[in-house]
């Protein structure tokens, strides 16, 4: 592999790859504002020069080939001069309002402007003043003032979502962003734009105003609005979340994530409709009571029904790890072999960039796992079938809202012998249901979903509940600690009475003959790694926060079977 050599530093690079690019795979950071390594070249901020010996001027390291041999300097007298000079010309007109700034604290030109400005402007006219407060699209703000005409947003509507929303108006000092005459920005993953804004330009409408970024801790997770499972960061204060962000995983969503998934996957994690703490019918009313009462009246009514005439449904919704627990306790704790989850599909969601038409984020996962009907159990649409002609008594649902899916069988559900739901939040099913239990979100519990291309990948918890799963690896241990004692500040008193829906049925399984002891999700993930065929050999440190794909595996189960 050729090399080249940067601040007496050999880097090796692959032909064709720019100065900038080698950098970036070799662990330095060359400072920058237009380039990103998913869009094409620009070159136009230019605080990227570099010195390249036997070349007379500076030379922009994003579009500047490496070639064997070169010598390059990107911390030389001549290079912070001259980056020091483009730092100052951006600064002539960009407003000095980083305590007001939405960027502040994840803002590159307050993080260069720090490092390399003199700290003072020799420029004293009026600046050049632009239009605040637009709003380009129903989730984009923007800010003319702040931009510096990086022109990121414009190629990524360009390039990445295929469809040109945005440009360049007016010249010179006046030259600012604007939608195409009489369009919007509301393109389905218009809110990466404001990832990508190195400045405070655009804004997120939803997250506008909420919270300072260092007021926030950030845990790595998983979205779940489709089977793509895209990789997140989740942002926390006061035990709430606050806002998503993509993380960068080259194998899944690259560096974005679509704006549904980003708005519409954690709101209801902080709704005033969440199920805090065990309920149970009394006198025709669902009111809460103590987690041993409720387990022991559950249990009870359970051994009351027959083994053919009682039903589980699971979730795609759910983890692994849930589902395994689920399984395991119809079939060897109860006895049945009814037991399978709903589909969610939509067609019209899906696209060619990242949304999955499954909406889910755990179909595969919860099919690998075994949730279906052994033969001559009854799979969901004949379990629907049994409820709505009285052959079903009794359902056990998980994650799930029958009703939303099945809303023909609203007259039948009262019929039913007895009705136990595991949810986050009350919805129409649970408005029937003799027992509710509250099941963590996936903010709130540790476990594992496997997307549509059949990668297993970790979600971790960044809410507390008065009941967290604890089963963390080294990595997200050490974030915890780091934070452990602003984030269990903010968390005292704001803490759900919520429990990882595997711990629940481990709970409940207690007053059996059999009972399925676990102390952590880990250790249910370790029993699955043992007994089900394309996981083994996995734990959660080699899943790590990049996830690990079961390709491999599932071809070599394909071909025995």
């Amino acid at each position: 592999m050729p090399t080249f050599t940067l601040n007496d530093k050999a880097i090796k690079f692959k032909p064709g790859q720019t100065i900038m690019e080698a950098a970036k795979d070799n662990g330095i950071t060359i400072p920058h504002f237009c380039w990103h390594p998913k869009l094409s070249i620009s070159g136009n901020c230019r605080v990227c020069l570099v010195e390249v010996q036997k070349i007379p001027k500076l030379v922009i390291a994003c579009s500047t080939i490496a070639s064997e041999g070169m010598v390059v300097h990107s911390e030389s007298e001549k290079t912070l001069e001259a980056r020091n000079a483009v730092l100052e010309f951006l600064l002539i007109n960009h407003p000095l309002d980083c305590p007001i700034c939405d960027e502040a604290g994840e803002c590159k030109l307050q993080d260069y402007a720090y490092k390399h400005s003199p700290g003072e402007s020799r420029y004293v006219e009026e600046k050049t003043h632009k239009d605040k407060r637009v709003q380009l699209g129903p989730r984009v703000m923007f800010d003319g003032d702040r931009c510096i005409s990086c022109s990121r947003c414009i190629r990524f509507c360009d390039e990445i979502v295929g469809k040109p929303e945005l440009t360049f108006v007016k010249r010179g000092n006046n030259v600012t962003i604007s939608t195409f005459p009489g369009k919007q920005m509301e393109n389905k993953y218009s809110m990466n734009t404001v990832d990508i804004c190195p400045v405070g330009a655009l804004t997120s409408r939803d997250f506008r105003f909420k919270s300072r970024v260092w007021d926030l801790s950030s845990n790595p997770s998983i979205c779940t609005g489709c089977a793509r499972g895209c990789n997140i960061d989740v942002w926390v204060r006061n035990n709430e979340v606050k806002r998503l962000t993509p993380r960068c995983n080259l194998e899944v969503n690259s560096y974005w994530m679509c704006d549904d998934g980003r708005l519409n996957t954690f709101k209801y994690v902080n709704a005033k409709d969440r199920v805090d703490g065990a309920h149970i019918r009394k006198n025709g009313k669902l009111v809460e009571a103590g987690w041993d009462e409720v387990f022991a009246s559950a249990s009870s009514e359970l051994k009351n029904i027959s083994s053919k005439e009682i039903a589980f449904i699971g979730s795609a919704y759910s983890t692994c790890e849930d589902n395994y627990l689920l399984t395991k306790f119809a079939k060897e704790v109860i006895g049945t072999k009814n037991i399978d989850f709903i589909r969610h599909i939509d067609t019209d969601f899906g696209d060619e960039l990242l949304r999955q038409n499954d909406i889910t984020p755990n179909t595969m996962g919860t099919e690998l796992i075994g949730v279906s009907p052994k033969q001559g159990g009854k799979n969901i649409d004949e379990i629907i079938e049994g409820i709505k002609y009285g052959k079903i008594k009794g359902l056990f649902l998980m994650e799930d809202d029958l009703l939303e899916i099945y809303p023909e069988i609203e007259k039948s559900l009262p019929n039913l012998e007895l009705l136990i739901v595991l949810t986050s939040n009350f919805n129409k099913t649970t408005a029937f249901a003799d027992f509710v239990f509250p099941s963590a979100t996936f903010a709130e519990k540790n476990g594992t979903y496997v997307n549509f291309e059949g990668r297993v990948q970790r979600i971790k918890p960044a809410v507390e509940t008065t009941d967290l799963d604890r089963s963390l690896d080294g990595m997200a241990m050490s974030r915890l600690d780091k934070f452990g004692t602003h984030f269990d500040r903010w968390a005292k008193g704001n803490k759900r009475d919520a429990r990882a829906s595997w711990k629940i049925i481990s709970g409940l399984s207690a007053l059996f003959e059999k009972k399925l002891k676990y102390k952590m999700s880990e250790n249910v993930f370790d029993e699955i790694a043992k007994s089900v065929e394309p996981f083994k050999g996995l734990n959660y440190d080699a899943i790590g926060d990049k996830g690990i794909s079961l390709k491999d595996k599932l071809n070599e189960v394909t071909k025995t079977v």
